[in-house]
């Protein structure tokens, strides 16, 4: 089959199932953004796209759906070009629908199956809205902007032919109606790579060298913000840190805005949070990464005594199963994506994401005995090779699309 990818900031989700797929005999292309930089396995074609800006006053509630729409619009261009120029058309199109760049595609391949990964619905109640009083409050108007935002997710999933979201949790954020077409394949972790390792290294930039059975806390996300709990963990870190005076906390994360908004008069979350606590910490002993390489982020999973992992109810991270995958005790927040893989006291602990008393409470006694937590740990490592590994989901994964193909 002809295959098309398309992901703005591709190869994302597609990392490895595109190449797989190549492999099989299949006609694998890509198309992303002209500025996405990160290396592809199989052929790139790129779009140019101009982010136009939007007056929030005049386009009010329809904002997003403007943005998302010039992007889809920008891609169909682009995709038109490539059937009248190169006679191009694909039997299976495979996208990402978060950027509206999948919305006209069927009107340029009326032909081609359509596969949207399907990540996440926008809801105005029982999701990440309202969830966390202090940045959002419940508001009505705020639950009539989530189904704003919501439009072109539901557009791009009706003009599919099927869509697959990587946990049940994100895929019932859908209505029932769009909840018929998704399948659930989980990305899956390379456990391989994300394995205990009693030789692995972690090098600080002081010099110092972290290793298995040192008393280390972690704390990692893409960036450093209140949807992934930073500033929950770094307000329970004054109280772990005096409880713990050999304790070394290694966070990473970059400080711009994944999700969420960004901080009023702020350039990031990473400094005003920190400003809060800054003079009850024991600067010395918390280690600030940035983004650092996959292969420094698994060493440090390798060496982690307890790993804190919060979010919103929202996207699931992958660190959190790499974590588990690594043999990380991993003390979760108490939210629907992370419940649906973390059974407290089983394979991971949980803890309320708001209650910092709490998570003060837990992340001491599992840096302080962590004997207690050995068959946790073991557990985890055997939930990540039994359900999320990626020897065994890939090939559900290919059979998502083989049988989506027109020979399906």
């Amino acid at each position: 089959m002809k295959i098309l990818f398309v992901h703005q900031n591709y190869p994302g989700q597609f990392l490895y199932l595109a190449p797989e797929l190549q492999k099989r005999g299949h006609d694998c292309l890509a198309l992303t953004d002209l500025t996405n930089p990160r290396e592809s396995a199989i052929p790139v074609l790129k779009y140019k796209h101009e982010v136009q800006k939007v007056d929030p006053a005049a386009t009010r509630l329809g904002r997003n759906y403007i943005q998302m729409s010039d992007r889809g619009v920008t891609v169909a261009r682009a995709a038109l070009q490539l059937r009248q120029q190169k006679n191009y058309v694909p039997d299976v199109i495979f996208g990402h629908s978060g950027w509206g760049e999948t919305l006209f595609l069927k009107e340029v391949w009326p032909e081609a199956k359509l596969l949207i990964y399907a990540e996440f619905y926008y809801r105005g109640r029982g999701a990440d809205v309202g969830f966390d009083p202090e940045f959002n409050k419940p508001t009505f108007d705020q639950v009539m902007i989530a189904q704003g935002r919501a439009s072109h997710l539901g557009q791009a999933l009706l003009h599919a032919d099927a869509g697959l979201s990587p946990t049940e949790w994100q895929a019932s954020t859908y209505p029932p109606v769009l909840r018929r077409m998704i399948d659930v394949i989980h990305d899956g972790v390379n456990t391989d790579v994300m394995r205990p390792d009693p030789d692995a290294r972690f090098a600080l930039p002081g010099g110092r060298t972290l290793k298995p059975g040192d008393e280390v806390l972690t704390f990692v996300n893409r960036n450093l913000e209140p949807y992934r709990g930073y500033h929950i963990f770094m307000r329970a870190l004054p109280e772990i840190m005096a409880a713990r005076p050999e304790a070394q906390v290694v966070i990473v994360g970059g400080d711009e805005v994944s999700y969420g908004a960004a901080p009023k008069d702020q350039k990031g979350w990473k400094e005003l949070i920190l400003s809060e606590v800054r003079d009850r910490l024991d600067l010395s002993r918390v280690h600030f990464m940035g983004k650092v390489p996959y292969d420094q982020f698994t060493s440090l999973m390798q060496v982690s005594r307890a790993h804190a992992y919060l979010t919103y109810p929202f996207v699931l991270s992958w660190s959190m199963i790499e974590a588990m995958s690594a043999g990380a005790h991993v003390v979760g927040s108490r939210t629907a994506p992370v419940e649906e893989v973390i059974k407290d006291g089983v394979n991971g602990s949980l803890v309320d994401f708001l209650d910092v008393k709490a998570w003060s409470a837990k992340l001491i006694d599992a840096l302080a005995r962590p004997d207690k937590y050995t068959l946790i740990r073991e557990a985890a490592r055997a939930t990540a090779l039994k359900r999320y590994d990626q020897k065994y989901l890939l090939p559900k994964m290919i059979d998502f699309v083989e049988r989506h193909g027109p020979q399906g």
